[in-house]
């Protein structure tokens, strides 16, 4: 049993009426993490707190924020066993995820800690005589953070780091259903030494959510919103930031294509498939979820990859290393067996694993995907994975953008300037030439088109997103006004 507390103006803190609520173990249903179960009244004290920290935040030399984003960073690190453990115990993710997760969220942190004296403005020419005209980037305010479970510690620290390198404060939402993990995050800034208020972190019971965060965004003093989860949820958000006039960046949902050519390299081809189809168990918004394969090659590869997949480990990550742990929760088993049985039903083949009866989902590929079955454009955000046959280049193209969502892809070619072509065809705001689709780093303008979302986190991309653009002039001699 691990209980934990929010953080509000540096003091960690309960419900301000007492409220818990309680994340259990996906695997076995063991209590995994009591938690404070927010109000709106505590929300609002969190973003009361964090405009309060803000202009000592903002007027801090850049270097020491930097100071203080590095040492976070090392502390983060440091933490990589906790959070395994709380991984493992909240979200079912095996030990390789979570330090997957840890490292990458380290980096991030470095990597905001660089951009802390990057930011910078231009001189633009003026028709006005005498006048200096520029554009300036400042701290936008109190930025609000939304993170998810399946990558819980990379996406909890990209929903703040940026925002924090450029002066402004946060208020991180934890997941309902991994805020031991998300509070870890928050104790490595802590330790880090970050001034009360800068950071602050809020949990509330699922039934609570919409409450806690439309009065987050309400309040006057958030200036910035991010969210990264499913699109479902991610159009609540960006409508009550339009209700509120708040900016948003939103990573959502994915059906992310792979695509083998007819003069791919098959070994790599199934190399990254392998990969991005059961990295967390699919639970990934960049996971491969639609492998479009030319029907030349289609019979070897698919021979080739469901050999491979059927021999990942799995089991119980509590237990030891394994490839596949437990998925998330019921609701995924239960809709993957729904994906699998209609296909199934419309004539697709099972080549191998199939239907689960618990959270410990095997690797499950099924061939002769068709635009009938709902496995083609629902997201399956498991280990179930289709693979589609097409012929010829045109045809893998139309069937990469055969789907509302576009957030990553990848090609396998031996051509490489071939390949360059089909990227620039694909609609998704991230596309890999001979490799996975799930790929990430600190610096990269990271983001999705159509129903994956709006805005890029990451790099000079992040830096933009969370700060303010003004136009400022100095008149340097005198003016002539006409009356």
């Amino acid at each position: 049993m691990n209980t934990i507390s929010m953080l509000i103006d540096g003091q960690t803190v309960a419900a301000a009426d007492g409220s818990t609520f309680e994340r259990l173990n996906p695997l076995d249903g063991s209590l995994a993490t009591t938690a404070p179960a927010a109000s709106a009244a505590d929300a609002r004290s969190a973003a009361d707190a964090a405009a309060k920290a803000f202009p000592a935040w903002a007027a801090m030399g850049p270097g020491e924020r930097r100071k203080l984003l590095m040492k976070a960073a090392v502390a983060l690190e440091a933490q990589g066993d906790a959070f395994a453990q709380a991984m493992a115990r909240e979200t079912g993710a095996s030990g390789l995820w979570a330090g997957f997760n840890v490292h990458l969220a380290a980096d991030m942190l470095l990597e905001a800690a660089a951009l802390t004296t990057q930011v910078s403005g231009e001189l633009i020419p003026s028709d006005l005589p005498g006048s200096l005209a520029t554009a300036v980037r400042q701290p936008a305010g109190v930025v609000l953070g939304i993170a998810p479970w399946n990558a819980p510690v990379i996406l909890g620290v990209r929903a703040i780091a940026v925002p924090l390198a450029m002066g402004n404060t946060v208020v991180l939402k934890g997941s309902e259903l991994c805020p031991a993990t998300h509070g870890l995050i928050i104790q490595a800034l802590q330790e880090a030494g970050l001034p009360p208020g800068v950071v602050n972190f809020v949990t509330n019971a699922p039934a609570d959510a919409a409450t806690v965060v439309e009065a987050l965004i309400a309040h006057p003093a958030v200036k910035r919103v991010n969210f990264t989860g499913s699109t479902h949820v991610g159009k609540i958000i960006a409508a009550t930031c339009a209700k509120y006039l708040k900016p948003s960046v939103l990573e959502l949902g994915g059906k992310a294509p792979l695509l083998v050519l007819d003069d791919a390299d098959l070994e790599a081809a199934v190399n990254g498939a392998i990969f991005g189809a059961f990295a967390n168990s699919g639970q990934i918004c960049m996971s491969t979820e639609r492998i479009v394969v030319d029907e030349s090659v289609a019979d070897e590869f698919v021979a080739r990859f469901a050999a491979r997949a059927a021999a990942l480990p799995l089991g119980d990550p509590r237990l030891g290393p394994t490839v596949l742990g437990s998925v998330v929760g019921q609701a995924t088993v239960d809709r993957c067996n729904a994906l699998i049985d209609d296909a199934l039903a419309h004539g697709a083949t099972l080549v191998c694993g199939g239907r689960a009866d618990s959270t410990l989902m095997p690797a499950t590929v099924l061939d002769h995907v068709t635009p009938a079955m709902r496995l083609y454009s629902e997201e399956s955000f498991g280990p179930v994975k289709g693979v589609v046959r097409v012929a010829g280049e045109d045809a893998a193209v139309a069937c990469a953008n055969d789907n509302p969502f576009g957030l990553s892809a990848a090609v396998f070619t031996r051509d490489t300037a071939r390949g360059w072509r089909v990227a620039q065809r694909i609609e998704s705001g991230i596309c890999h030439i001979n490799g996975p689709t799930v790929h990430d780093e600190a610096q990269m303008p990271f983001g999705g088109v159509k129903g994956s979302g709006w805005g890029r986190f990451g790099g000079r991309a992040g830096m933009e997103a969370f700060t303010e653009l003004r136009w400022i002039t100095l008149q340097t001699g005198p003016r002539h006004y006409p009356f």
